[in-house]
């Protein structure tokens, strides 16, 4: 079964000296991928060293100004001291205000090219670690500035060491979403065959394939990715690649696993048509993915992070589906039990991530508009009274739960008998109450397949006081909504037994 540990950022970095610094750095990371679950937003970050702490900024702006000054005349004239002069140098870049001073200097980032392309590795390592800070800056003029530096940085992913490689990567990745120059600079500099070259030599590094997994998100979520990026992207090896590490590794943790979900997701919401990802098998892999995390969820294994995963993984299924045929959807999806995994999902976090909640419903949707396997699957399985249980929570769930139930009511009239018997009346008979008029809608919706499906159910709606709720629909309502409450009134199976029910003897 699933077994899952805390999301961790690195593997084989476990000294107790740096464990703290390890933590406070993975719930940055965490935080940072909580924004861009909510919201698709490009996030820069900032790489430790493993002998630091989370860098608390002290100087004030002149002094930090001053040092930086310094420290450049300094590493200008060279001496025995260069080494201690630049690891002062990556600390007080750190400065916002620092940073600006730095560029502004003549030949400054020349100098870190230099430094970058020489033959001591201890001073290289310093010079990628100063051209990192600086990829972090806020200032948009920053990222330009380092553009000298950026055919090295795409020349060393190719090799030097695993640190190295990650600082590389991750500072090409803070540099990518600033400025349309520099993105477009990197993808003339073949930035993403260096990206796909680097994954694929690099498969068993897990802490660089999260390191190319950041970088590849970052420029998948600029405005024009879909046109001058993604194309070269599908072209290349990197989709198989980031299939291949979509299964978490026990050991390492889910961070690399999160990392390419993401990239996939960017990549099957920027594109009309998905058949390439799903002749790669991408819809297949990531329902298996749902249908494991979902077993582990309802066993109550909720390890933390684990949502973080969850989420693009949902995405990229009701992206991919689509674009799916629907003579090939039960093949693609694999088995039934991606429902029994995605309505666990939805009951596990309804309370405490109620936006993945709705996401899971909003693919239990895409997959039932076309399947009547997947809709008798809801109903045998007897998971449809748990969904209408959750027709009374807000936020856009019971809205899309309605829709599901609607999937299934109109496939077939025995579904819809199935589904009155299931409770679903007294809920429509409490939804049609209710203030919000989407969900108004629906229900209309969902009861006129309900009772057109035949007389037992339009009866058993009657019996549930069903019409005065109908009539106080129509009496109170405008537009649309009144229109339809007129026209179920009007249906056959109502007004008849509207007409009996007047002629009941009455003593």
């Amino acid at each position: 079964m699933w077994r899952l540990n805390k999301v961790r950022h690195k593997a084989g970095r476990a000294a107790d000296s740096s464990e703290e610094m390890k933590v406070k750095r993975r719930e940055k990371e965490k935080a940072l991928r909580q924004a861009r679950r909510d919201r698709q937003l490009v996030s820069k970050r900032l790489l430790l060293n493993d002998d630091e702490d989370q860098p608390e900024v002290t100087m004030d702006t002149t002094s930090g100004e001053q040092d930086v000054v310094g420290l450049f005349h300094k590493l200008q004239h060279g001496g025995p001291e260069r080494e201690a002069h630049m690891k002062a140098l990556s600390k007080a870049l750190r400065d916002p205000s620092a940073q600006r001073t730095f560029i502004k200097q003549e030949n400054s980032i020349h100098l870190l090219v230099g430094l970058l392309t020489g033959s001591d590795a201890t001073r290289r390592l310093q010079a990628i670690r100063c051209l990192h800070e600086l990829s972090h800056s806020p200032h948009n003029d920053v990222a330009p500035a380092c553009l000298p530096a950026t055919p090295y940085l795409l020349t060393y992913l190719s090799g030097q060491s695993t640190k190295f490689t990650e600082l590389c990567l991750y500072t090409l990745g803070n540099l990518c979403p600033d400025s349309d120059v520099v993105k477009d600079k990197l993808l003339a500099q073949g930035i993403i065959p260096a990206l796909a070259n680097c994954i694929e030599n690099q498969r068993h590094n897990l802490a660089v394939v999260e390191a190319v997994g950041f970088t590849l998100s970052q420029l998948l979520q600029t405005k024009d990715a879909a046109e001058k990026i993604i194309p070269t992207v599908l072209a290349s090896s990197l989709p198989s690649n980031l299939l291949s590490v979509l299964t978490p590794d026990p050991k390492f943790g889910l961070a690399p696993a999160i990392e390419c979900a993401w990239c996939l997701h960017y990549l099957t919401c920027s594109m009309k048509d998905n058949r390439e990802l799903l002749a790669q098998g991408a819809l297949l892999q990531c329902s298996s993915l749902l249908v494991s995390l979902g077993g582990a969820v309802a066993e109550g294994n909720k390890e933390e992070g684990m949502e973080l995963f969850i989420c693009p993984l949902l995405r990229c299924v009701g992206n991919l589906l689509s674009s799916c045929p629907v003579k090939d959807l039960n093949t693609q999806v694999g088995d039934v039990r991606v429902v029994v995994a995605l309505c666990a999902l939805l009951q596990a976090y309804l309370q405490t991530h109620p936006a993945l909640a709705r996401e899971s419903a909003w693919v239990l949707n895409n997959l039932t508009a076309h399947s009547s396997a997947l809709c008798s699957a809801l109903l045998t399985l007897n998971l449809v009274p748990g969904l209408i249980q959750l027709l009374p929570f807000s936020q856009g769930i019971n809205t899309m739960i309605l829709r599901v139930l609607a999937n299934i009511a109109h496939k077939k009239k025995e579904f819809c008998v199935q589904l009155a018997h299931g409770g679903l009346l007294s809920a429509l008979c409490a939804t049609l109450k209710m203030a919000d008029q989407e969900m108004v809608t629906l229900s209309m919706d969902v009861l006129f397949m309900l009772v057109v499906s035949g007389p037992q159910v339009a009866e058993e709606f009657v019996r549930q006081g069903g019409l005065s709720l109908l009539e106080a629909v129509q009496y109170n309502s405008e537009g649309e909504i009144r229109l339809r409450a007129t026209h179920l009134l009007e249906h056959p199976p109502l007004s008849c037994s509207s007409r009996r029910s007047d002629n009941i003897p009455r003593s």
